[in-house]
C-alpha cells in the first residue's frame, strides 16, 4: 500500500469522528460509559467478523504488552473525555481536548524516518485557530476549573501518543485493533456498573444512533486510523483531523440541531488553509524523497 493511499484511508476516520457529536445527541439519555460499552462491543465485533474472514491466526504472536497498550489508549482517552467534560462541562476544556491533533503534528518529528516540517506545523497552528473559533463559539456559558482543563490537557495528551506509538507498531497487523475495542467495551462496562446508573435509549432513533456510532465512529474509524498512523503521513494527518470539528459542526448544521454563523465560515476558511499548508509541505517532502 502506498503511503497516499494509506493516508486517505486514515482520513476516513476523520470523515467518521465528523458524525460522532450528531449520533451521540441521537442516543440520549444513555450514560457515557454504558454508550461506550455498547458501541465499543459492536466495533469490536464487526472487527471481530473481519478478523475472522482473514484469519485469528493474524492475532497469534502478538505481544500482551500490544495488547495493553491499545486498550489503554483507547479506554483511557475516553475515561478522560468524560470525566473532564463532567468536572468542568466548558469550550475551554474542549479546546485543551482538541489539541491533539497539533500534538501529533509534533510528537511525529521524534519518530524514526520522520521529521518536523515546518510548514506543517504553521498549518496546524492556523487550522487549531479555526478549530478554536468553533468549539469556543460552541458553549461560551461553561465553567472550566483547572481540574478540567488538565484532564483536558491528558486527553489530548493521551489520544495523540497512543496515534503516534502507533506508528512504532508497524508490523501489527490492524485486526488488533478488534482486541482493543472489545478490551475497551468491557472495562467502559465495569466503569459503567461502578458509577454510572443504567438508562437505556427511550427510542429507536436513540438505538439506531448507538448501532451507527459503533460502525462507524467508534467502530471503523480505529481500523482505519490504524492504517493511515501506520503507513500514511503522519503529519498531515495530523493536521487534516482538524476538519473533524469543522464537518461535525457542518452535520449538526444540516440535522438542524445548530444554526450556522459566520463564525463557521471564517473556521472553514482557516482550517482548509492549514490543511493546505500541510499537504504542500507533504508533497514537497514527497518530490524531494523521490529525487
Amino acid at each position: 500500500m502506498t503511503q497516499r493511499n494509506a493516508t486517505a484511508i486514515g482520513f476516513t476516520a476523520v470523515l467518521m469522528w465528523a458524525l460522532l457529536a450528531l449520533f451521540t445527541i441521537g442516543s440520549a439519555p444513555v450514560p457515557p460509559f454504558l454508550l461506550n460499552a455498547l458501541t465499543f462491543a459492536i466495533g469490536g465485533t464487526l472487527g471481530l467478523i473481519w478478523t475472522l474472514r482473514n484469519g485469528l491466526g493474524r492475532l497469534r504472536g502478538i505481544s500482551w504488552r500490544v495488547y495493553a497498550f491499545g486498550i489503554v489508549g483507547l479506554f483511557g482517552y475516553h475515561a478522560l473525555y468524560f470525566t473532564a467534560f463532567r468536572i468542568a462541562p466548558s469550550a475551554e476544556t474542549g479546546l485543551m481536548a482538541y489539541l491533539w491533533p497539533l500534538f501529533i503534528v509534533l510528537f511525529a518529528g521524534f519518530l524514526p524516518g520522520e521529521r518536523l516540517r515546518p510548514l506543517v506545523l504553521i498549518g496546524a497552528v492556523v487550522a487549531f485557530a479555526g478549530a478554536a473559533l468553533i468549539v469556543l463559539g460552541r458553549d461560551a456559558g461553561g465553567n472550566a476549573t483547572p481540574l478540567g482543563l488538565f484532564l483536558g490537557f491528558l486527553c489530548a495528551i493521551t489520544w495523540a501518543g497512543y496515534s503516534t506509538l502507533s506508528r512504532r507498531l508497524g508490523d501489527v497487523p490492524t485486526e488488533s485493533v478488534t482486541v482493543f475495542c472489545l478490551g475497551t467495551a468491557v472495562l467502559s462496562a465495569l466503569a459503567h456498573l461502578a458509577w454510572e446508573e443504567t438508562v437505556w435509549p427511550a427510542t429507536g432513533i436513540g438505538w439506531l444512533s448507538i448501532l451507527a456510532l459503533g460502525i462507524g465512529p467508534v467502530g471503523a474509524a480505529f481500523f482505519t486510523w490504524d492504517i493511515g498512523m501506520k503507513q500514511g503521513d503522519i503529519q498531515l494527518l495530523g493536521v487534516a483531523s482538524y476538519a473533524a470539528p469543522l464537518l461535525s459542526t457542518l452535520a449538526l448544521v444540516a440535522a438542524g440541531v445548530t444554526p450556522a454563523s459566520w463564525t463557521l465560515l471564517a473556521a472553514a476558511v482557516l482550517i482548509t488553509g492549514g490543511a493546505a499548508l500541510a499537504a504542500r509541505a507533504s508533497a514537497g517532502a514527497g518530490a524531494s524523497a523521490g529525487d
